[in-house]
């Protein structure tokens, strides 16, 4: 058996070999010099991330003011933007400050996976946010009843199953590619095709699915971000009173913040890989890949922390709690 398919063998030993070991993560192409520099605001960014989305995550559980819906949707994007950052940016400081680059095959498809999966969810996340927005002023009187606990749960797990469904194929189409170009990847962290253009193979495929995966998750909750907010600005237009109209509007902006601060990145990086590649130098594209997924875990705390009235009363409520307790000591 053996000798009949001696050419089938060869190209599985070979298929085995061209298979690295590792990879080497090179940081910032061109900006090499400037890695110590670029990482100051990197770490900056990623202290308030997790402080502030930390803080979010304790405020949501332990206060029984904001065990509504709107708050368990802003607990799911806090959560997912921490893992969002916490996949990348410590890596990331590592190759700038410790000039530690090599990353293992397997923990590169790893920390693939849980980028792309969690940036999706982020986006499912925002759209049921638009959504729960949409509810409450529209139907105000039926929001309790629509937004249970259960129906926020599954919801909830639904767009997490989405992420993790439509991304594992990812992980199959990079560990089937032959890798013959060198394990050098100008990025800070495993993005799909950054690791697929390694490949001396075919990688239409992995291409195609990706770009079909992009306009399924952005494509999709876009579409229900728009026709959400369009019934919103209906709705909020057809109030007779100014004060309820501004009411109304106020109680979007900090979500508005966050789908700006989540897609901007976004949009730019799609548009400018397929229509300015040639023109944009690669640091720009790595330096907008990081800023989309550092952005909106630092931004988010900050915005709902400042324009959401119930997060900042138990911000306050929290600390002068914690001065009286340590004035009570003295």
């Amino acid at each position: 058996m053996i000798n009949e398919h001696p050419s089938l063998i060869l190209l599985m030993l070979n298929q085995t070999d061209l298979t690295p070991a590792s990879f080497i993560l090179n940081g910032i192409p061109g900006l090499e010099d400037m890695h110590v520099w670029i990482s100051f605001p990197f770490c900056s960014m990623y202290a308030v991330a997790v402080i502030g989305n930390c803080g979010l995550l304790y405020l949501i559980c332990c206060e029984d003011s904001l065990h509504r819906p709107m708050y368990y949707f802003l607990a799911m994007l806090s959560l997912t933007d921490l893992v969002i950052c916490s996949s990348t940016i410590p890596k990331a400081l590592c190759i700038f400050w410790l000039h530690f680059k090599e990353i293992s095959f397997s923990g590169c498809l790893v920390q693939m996976f849980f980028v792309h999966t969690f940036t999706g969810m982020e986006s499912g996340v925002l759209m049921l946010m638009a959504l729960d927005r949409y509810v409450a002023i529209c139907y105000p009187l039926r929001y309790s009843t629509i937004l249970t606990n259960p129906v926020i749960a599954k919801v909830g797990l639904a767009t997490f199953l989405r992420g993790v469904l439509l991304i594992i194929p990812f992980t199959f189409l990079t560990k089937r590619l032959p890798y013959c170009k060198g394990n050098v990847i100008p990025h800070t962290y495993c993005d799909h095709m950054s690791v697929a253009k390694l490949s001396c193979g075919n990688i239409k495929v992995n291409a195609i699915y990706g770009l079909t995966v992009a306009l399924l998750i952005g494509g999709f909750d876009i579409l229900c971000i728009t026709i959400s907010y369009t019934m919103i600005l209906r709705a909020v237009v057809s109030l007779s009173s100014a004060d309820a109209r501004q009411k109304a509007f106020s109680t979007c902006t900090a979500h508005i913040c966050a789908i700006v601060f989540s897609y901007s990145p976004a949009f730019f990086s799609f548009f400018s890989h397929r229509f300015g590649g040639h023109t944009i130098p690669p640091s720009c594209h790595i330096i907008v890949a990081n800023v989309y997924l550092l952005l909106p875990p630092t931004m988010n705390p900050i915005v709902y922390g400042v324009k959401t009235k119930q997060i900042r009363d138990c911000v306050t409520r929290t600390v002068s709690g914690s001065k009286d307790i340590k004035s009570q000591t003295k």
